[in-house]
């Protein structure tokens, strides 16, 4: 990064002035994402609602927002207005490219409270994916959208933008795709190597979210053991299956959330 003053030098270039300003804003919002710096760039074009491409070729993925294979033409619209032509800044635990070349980071555009994550989850232009593994980061990515549902915007305007476990049906539809559903667990039983928490009393129709043995001291060490669950009402997040009734595979403690007591 270029030195904000050289002596003998009465101001900067535009170029320089702008990637200081963005180091400056960076610092700051780091502290709602706490992650090291990865880069910077100029963007250049939109690929679709959770990622573009910089000046210098690369594709920026937009960490810790779910694909949920219903992008709406008005989400991708709100990341070109936020981002296109704008010099930004990345975030992330590392810059190495995923399978399909793209870096996920976290966003921060010059004269920018918030990361470009935040501000669509704001408007309800996004959902939260849950791998986001930095304490920090989760946090500011659920408030932020749980403001945009307290409000119905965007999105979650839409009544059925969360399924309701009693509509089995309504969740099969959704086969393959990021999803969001609610209900009480039932009861919670362990088959094999895996832990399943049952929405419903008839298996091969009801939902179901199941839970890998390895995965389950995460979630014991998180206070969320599965027996903890059983007549508790909770939202989980994944992408949806059949197996019988629909199934969430849960593989990160992000993706319950308890809503309410017993």
């Amino acid at each position: 990064m270029t030195r904000p003053i050289l002596r003998g030098h009465a101001s900067l270039s535009a170029s320089v002035a702008s990637l200081l300003a963005l180091a400056c804003i960076g610092r700051a919002d780091a502290a709602d994402c706490a992650l090291e710096q990865q880069g910077e760039g100029r963007v250049a074009t939109i690929v679709d609602a959770r990622s573009f491409r910089l000046e210098d070729g690369r594709e920026i993925r937009l960490a810790g927002i779910a694909r949920t294979g219903t992008d709406r033409a008005s989400a991708r619209t709100a990341l070109s207005a936020i981002v296109e032509g704008r010099e930004v800044i990345l975030h992330g635990e590392d810059d190495t490219p995923d399978r399909y070349g793209r870096q996920a980071a976290f966003v921060f555009v010059a004269g920018s409270e918030h990361s470009v994550q935040t501000e669509l989850l704001r408007r309800g232009e996004a959902m939260i994916s849950s791998d986001t593994v930095e304490k920090n980061c989760a946090a500011a990515l659920a408030a932020a959208e749980q403001t945009a549902r307290d409000a119905k915007s965007g999105l979650w305007a839409d009544t059925t933008a969360i399924k309701n476990t009693e509509s089995p049906g309504d969740i099969l539809a959704a086969i393959g795709h990021f999803t969001v559903v609610e209900g009480r667990v039932l009861s919670v039983r362990q088959a094999g190597s895996i832990t399943y928490l049952n929405f419903g009393r008839n298996w091969t129709q009801d939902f179901a979210a199941t839970i890998p043995r390895r995965i389950v001291p995460a979630f014991e060490g998180a206070g969320l053991g599965p027996k903890s669950l059983e007549n508790r009402r909770i939202r989980v997040r994944g992408v949806v299956s059949s197996r019988g009734g629909p199934r969430i595979e849960v593989l990160r403690v992000g993706q319950i959330e308890v809503l309410g007591g017993k």
